[in-house]
């Protein structure tokens, strides 16, 4: 873009850094509580972020504090522009949207700084605000528009059917879903997630993002979702929701893909329900009858969560260059080593260094925060290239790179 910030308001915003360190928390939970005043607004967010954990007022400090801290450098951002607008477009975030949200972090900088936060800075955070805003408006306006202009493509909600409904494990159920209008669908990249849009009767409405856990073929998605605990959305999907049922989707998103074009070795790395977005990549290569050596590596309780161990077996079987290693924590009795699963114990990064090629191999890595923290700094210490450790997260991925 063409637009760039004055010289004046580049040193009011790098000005402002060291409150943002101190009180950025603050900020954005005052912003989000501004926001979701409108309920219009805070239907548009998956509100599971903003619970207990906080998790995304946690990860919007980071990204405002990075923002500040590179405001005369914006292109080291470059990567987390692309993962925000992906998930926008997930969620329908639309230009309409972004008013409220300059309103909603003005007022908050105001009411947490009070009046340290002068008519010059606020100015200068409006002006900052707006660059960012509109570049993201653009990058989505692009994604929105391509995705509708492909072979099943579309804009909004649209309304799925659940064709089939198959348990994976004791936690873990699929759901094949299929456009109620018989249309095609965009066929999706190996990777990315569905988001959708759940009417739970006395909730407002949730929005969830589920990964694709199939590979592309044009006519339906498939996602296989864990039952938490606590989860309102998934615990509703396991015990409501049946064949027949119908449900609203948005076009599939994420930045975390396989390549057009796979250039080196695979490793494949999840923990838990982290292998959904893998079996896709799995049935992808397969499919394609590539021989790019793939290592599928998986990391579960034991037996009663291990989900979709056959259908993967089959795969490598059916894989020109396929090798799958399964670690169960803690094995049941009836579990068999060599049969069931192949190690015993948690996946570490000795064991990789030992049995992946770090030096050659692209990882591509799904799992609960924990695993991602430690994988992501395990590859890095061993030396792979940050370009070739790619990631996809349960939440806010804003907050792991910042950790």
């Amino acid at each position: 873009m063409s637009r760039t910030l004055s010289e004046q308001t580049v040193s009011i915003v790098k000005a402002t850094v060291p409150a943002l360190e101190a009180h950025g928390l603050d900020i954005t939970r005052a912003m989000y509580a501004r926001l979701f005043q409108d309920p219009a607004i805070r239907d548009l967010f998956n509100q599971s972020h903003h619970g207990e954990t906080g998790s995304q007022p946690k990860a919007l400090a980071a990204a405002v504090l990075a923002y500040a801290q590179n405001i005369d450098n914006l292109g080291v951002l470059a990567e987390a522009v692309e993962r925000i607008a992906q998930k926008h477009v997930g969620l329908q975030i639309l230009p309409e949207h972004y008013p409220s949200a300059a309103n909603a972090l003005l007022g908050a900088i105001k009411d947490v700084l009070g009046d340290a936060a002068t008519d010059e800075i606020l100015n200068a955070w409006g002006e900052a605000y707006w660059l960012l805003a509109d570049i993201l408006i653009d990058r989505e306006a692009q994604l929105y528009d391509t995705l509708a202009d492909q072979p099943g493509g579309w804009r909004g909600w649209r309304d799925f059917a659940v064709v089939e409904k198959r348990e994976e494990s004791e936690i873990i159920t699929s759901f094949l879903l299929r456009p109620v209008d018989g249309g095609a669908v965009v066929r999706h990249r190996p990777g990315q997630y569905l988001t959708l849009w759940l009417d739970i009767p006395g909730k407002h409405p949730l929005k969830r993002n589920y990964s694709i856990s199939a590979a592309p073929n044009g006519e339906t998605y498939r996602i296989s979702v864990k039952r938490e605990p606590q989860g309102i959305a998934s615990n509703w999907l396991h015990d409501e929701i049946e064949v027949g049922a119908t449900l609203k989707v948005s076009v599939p998103a994420g930045e975390f893909f396989l390549p057009e074009a796979v250039e080196r070795p695979l490793v494949l790395l999840s923990g838990g329900v982290g292998l959904t977005p893998m079996v896709s990549m799995l049935e992808t290569l397969v499919q394609e009858g590539g021989s790019t050596p793939v290592h599928y590596v998986h990391g579960t309780l034991n037996g009663c969560t291990h989900a979709m161990r056959d259908h993967v077996r089959t795969l490598a079987e059916q894989g020109r260059d396929v090798r799958v290693t399964t670690f169960y924590q803690q094995p049941r009795t009836e579990d068999v080593q060599d049969r069931d699963y192949h190690e015993h114990g948690l996946i570490t990064g000795d064991w990789l260094r030992a049995h992946t090629p770090l030096a050659g191999a692209d990882f591509y890595l799904c799992g609960p925060k924990p695993f991602l923290r430690l994988f992501v700094g395990e590859l890095t210490l061993a030396g792979v290239p940050r370009e070739r450790i790619h990631f996809e997260f349960f939440g806010p991925a804003d907050e792991l790179i910042a950790a």
